[in-house]
């Protein structure tokens, strides 16, 4: 209560041969009382026996419409009494030199205002071209999504990436749900996993009797555990304590019960919290399970080896078809796709791009399929082409591995639409397919097996 109460001890009086500092000591508080700047100004007076003349009112500055918050304005300042005085032609050419600065920084100031206002401009246009297309797709596109899903208008509007509000619904239509997936399924699997998080943390003797299997799925239960504090740690809303911690490891550990022949891979975490940020508890397992139910994700996650090399033989047909200069530039230094499309395929790039990039990737993925994530694969490589000719494997391999955060999705969706998915007429799935009926080894050779 007595904290901030005023002090009574009234002050000691100033000594004047008191010197202002002590060599080993503290000075007491307020020894010295300020002084005020005309005995200063007398007392040097006294001490060299000159007069202080000030200028002439004429000569001070007046009107600066312009005074920068720095010791700009110091250089029209008149030199000290003790100093010779400025020449005229000094005098003009600092007047010349401090307009100059105040021009530039002026300009500066203009061109820096011009640049947020137009920042503005396009953030508001953003802004509404998401409530408009909103509009559309809650009034239109969904309560009719099976006639207009695959309508010219429906795609287009599609590409340009769909509005927040939406893009879950949007998101699940499009995933489906083949394995019928109920949300009481979910409760079930997320049930048994609980049990089995319970009996692991109280007894770990189920190893010996159960087997290796159990000793696995302990493992990646485990591993859920590790990787979850890994998940977007920017954003901290999946750390220990964060808001979604719980549910990503509810989704997680559900699926692991559900698909005990896939179990936990790293890289699951990221695609399950982007859609948990975009879609309720139950169905964002359904949209998970669905997801890497398909044929590339299950490749991918089952760690198929011959199912792997097929899709990376029909990548580099389409990297040599569109960046040739950069596709033998790869061959030269033996780069193959394995070392850096396994990380983007395995999250769906949401740890390799900013989070609302990568959102966006997510929309077209879900409108094209997995020909899409090869297509953005393809688009980074583009955009990013003159770089990457000049580096050397090492640094090929860690700039892939962690992509500038500068990257917009602008430049991005513009080389990705620039990539085209053709070769000798035909298209990403005919290719695909003549390589799964292609029976020789040959292929093999053209792109060797990924690093386990």
């Amino acid at each position: 209560r007595n904290f901030f109460t005023k002090r009574t001890k009234e002050l000691k009086p100033a000594v004047q041969s008191a010197p202002g500092w002590k060599l080993f000591g503290k000075v007491p508080p307020r020894e010295n009382l300020p002084k005020d700047s005309k005995i200063i100004q007398q007392e040097y007076e006294a001490r060299t026996g000159r007069m202080y003349k000030p200028p002439p009112p004429s000569a001070r500055r007046k009107n600066i419409e312009f005074e920068p918050l720095s010791t700009t304005a110091l250089i029209l300042e008149d030199r000290p009494a003790n100093l010779p005085a400025k020449s005229v032609e000094e005098a003009l050419r600092h007047r010349q030199e401090y307009d100059e600065m105040v021009a530039e920084a002026k300009k500066r100031e203009i061109k820096e205002a011009h640049k947020r206002k137009k920042i503005m401009r396009e953030r508001f246009k953003q802004e509404e071209n998401i409530a408009s297309a909103m509009v559309i797709w809650v009034n239109e596109i969904l309560p009719n999504w099976e006639g207009m899903r695959a309508t010219r208008r429906v795609r287009e509007l599609w590409w340009q990436g769909l509005p927040p509000s939406v893009r879950g619904k949007v998101w699940s239509l499009a995933v489906g749900n083949e394995l019928n997936i109920t949300p009481e399924l979910y409760e079930i699997f997320l049930s048994r996993a609980k049990e089995r998080w319970k009996s692991f943390s109280e007894t770990s003797s189920e190893n010996d009797t159960e087997g290796a299997s159990v000793a696995d799925r302990e493992a990646s239960l485990e591993l859920i555990k590790l990787d979850i504090s890994r998940t977007f740690p920017s954003l901290y809303i999946f750390q220990k304590g964060g808001p979604y911690h719980d549910l990503l490891h509810s989704v997680l550990g559900a699926y692991t019960c559900y698909r005990p022949d896939v179990g936990y891979v790293q890289g699951m975490s990221f695609i399950a919290a982007v859609l948990i940020l975009n879609l309720e508890e139950a169905d964002a397992f359904i949209a998970f399970a669905n997801l890497l139910n398909k044929p590339c994700q299950l490749a991918f996650f089952r760690v198929d080896h011959s199912m792997m090399l097929k899709y990376f033989a029909a990548f580099e047909v389409f990297f040599e078809e569109n960046l040739p200069k950069l596709f033998l530039h790869f061959k030269s230094y033996s780069l193959t796709p394995d070392i850096y499309l396994i990380d983007w395929i395995f999250t769906l790039y949401s740890k390799s791009l900013p989070l609302d990039l990568a959102c966006r990737v997510w929309d077209v993925f879900c409108r094209d399929g997995e020909e899409f994530l090869f297509r953005t694969g393809l688009g980074i490589l583009r955009l990013y082409e003159d770089i990457l000719l000049q580096m050397d494997f090492i640094h090929i391999a860690q700039f892939l591995t962690k992509l500038p955060e500068d990257i917009t999705s602008e430049k991005l969706f513009s080389c990705i639409a620039a990539i085209q998915m053709q070769n000798s007429n035909k298209k990403w799935a005919q290719v695909f397919s003549s390589l799964m009926k292609d029976n020789k080894e040959g292929d093999k050779n053209h792109s060797p097996a990924p690093k386990s």
